[in-house]
């Protein structure tokens, strides 16, 4: 790989042993994908929650963190996906002191290295979006095909070491996604109908995440009768990614690269509607009608969910635990309007800075006795099959209603 100057630099170590791990880290990554170069970042999004790290990876970031000051801040502005918890409800939700104590080391280890503790995967919404042609460093699916396919930024899945090495250098290796050839379309989808409720939406990125399967293909997706808005948008590729490791996607009309998606003539469409999103619904409609718990999370709800919240539940009590999960910048406007205080006068926790399946799920679901989940969230349904719990994906309606009833509407 070549390398600039300050690079070179910090290589040989003269810019403090934390930059020569992490440009030695990069070289090796860029090396085994054939970068032929580094680009510049804008911004770093670490993997922040300790079910991911481990004691191991805390103990890893606590020794950079132990080096002096000049030598361990990161370069650029370096921001994080949610926690494993939220401190002020950690003892409502069962989890355990050792939990937590791994959580505030993790966030002192992160704090110490100038890292900004923003604990969030909807940072597209709320932090300083990204402009088409920024080169970022995100370490969130949910994050990184938003960002690429709707803002037109550029950005890899990074995984966590990658993500922190881009806040200590400022570059990454120029490889995927940072590249124009690998930003075009590779899959055509004729949508023969157009969602209407976020759980679709999402429902409908699973489908088209599974037809893609692969990280390097880019699908691009026609036939919409209306432009999505940022939630919807949210959804869908969050889910597009869960299901089928999904980095980009076009739009026609919508997404700003789409006008140059294909190089040349485009492939056969292939066509998907309704009966593909109903028949991925049915997958997960099996396990009874009974409810245990109810949650809103992955990705984090926006002021906007957290208005319909408000207003749906208005008047009405949940009979099993319903979580509410946002992202600390959120939480704060929706005290201050109120919509906190609505949400929980139901019974219902609204939760901050914290993701669901982050957040040792299948130990919460141990200690208060979950199994059957329900959530609007497609990309929440598919993972907690590997936590034990039997989610049903609906849309947010069915959600309160089975809140309110302990069973399925």
């Amino acid at each position: 790989m070549r390398l600039c100057d300050e690079a070179e630099a910090m290589r040989r170590g003269e810019m403090g042993a934390a930059r020569q791990w992490a440009i030695q880290h990069q070289i090796q990554v860029g090396t085994y994908l054939g970068a032929r170069d580094m680009v510049p970042v804008c911004q770093a999004h670490i993997m922040a929650d300790t079910e991911s790290l481990g004691e191991t990876g805390i103990a890893f970031l606590e020794r950079f963190a132990a080096m002096p000051a000049a030598d361990r801040q990161v370069r650029i502005p370096t921001i994080t996906d949610p926690r494993g918890t939220d401190f002020g409800a950690a003892d409502r939700l069962k989890q355990q002191d050792w939990m937590v104590a791994l959580e505030r080391r993790a966030s002192n280890a992160f704090e110490a290295l100038g890292v900004l503790m923003t604990n969030t995967c909807i940072n597209y919404q709320t932090i300083m979006p990204p402009v088409r042609g920024e080169h970022m460093a995100y370490g969130d699916t949910g994050v990184t095909i938003y960002c690429n396919a709707v803002l037109g930024a550029r950005s890899n899945f990074e995984g966590g070491p990658s993500a922190l090495a881009a806040g200590l250098t400022g570059f990454t290796p120029r490889y995927g996604f940072h590249l124009d050839e690998c930003r075009l379309g590779s899959l055509l989808v004729e949508a023969t109908w157009t969602p209407a409720a976020l759980h679709e939406w999402g429902a409908l990125g699973g489908v088209v995440g599974r037809l893609a399967g692969d990280y390097w293909r880019v699908p691009v997706i026609t036939g919409f009768d209306h432009v999505p808005g940022s939630d919807e948008l949210k959804h869908f590729g969050a889910a597009m990614a869960s299901f089928g490791s999904v980095a980009m996607f076009h739009i026609p009309g919508v997404t700003p690269e789409a006008a140059e998606a294909f190089d040349g003539p485009s492939p056969a469409a292939i066509k998907v509607g309704q009966a593909s999103v109903t028949a991925l619904l049915a997958e997960y409609a099996t396990g009874g009608d009974t409810i245990d718990v109810v949650v809103f999370s992955a990705p984090q709800l926006s002021l906007l969910e957290m208005q319909m919240l408000a207003d749906r539940l208005d008047g009405r009590r949940v009979a099993v635990p319903l979580l509410a999960v946002t992202s600390p910048q959120v939480k704060p406007d929706a005290d201050r309007m109120g919509l906190t205080a609505r949400i929980e006068a139901s019974g219902a926790m609204v939760l901050s800075g914290m993701c669901f399946y982050q957040s040792y799920a299948r130990e919460m679901a141990e200690a208060n006795g979950w199994r059957r989940l329900a959530t609007n969230s497609a990309k929440l349904t598919n993972i907690l099959g590997g936590y034990g719990y039997a989610p049903v994906l609906l849309s947010m309606d069915q959600c309160l209603d089975a809140a309110c009833s302990g069973r399925i509407p």
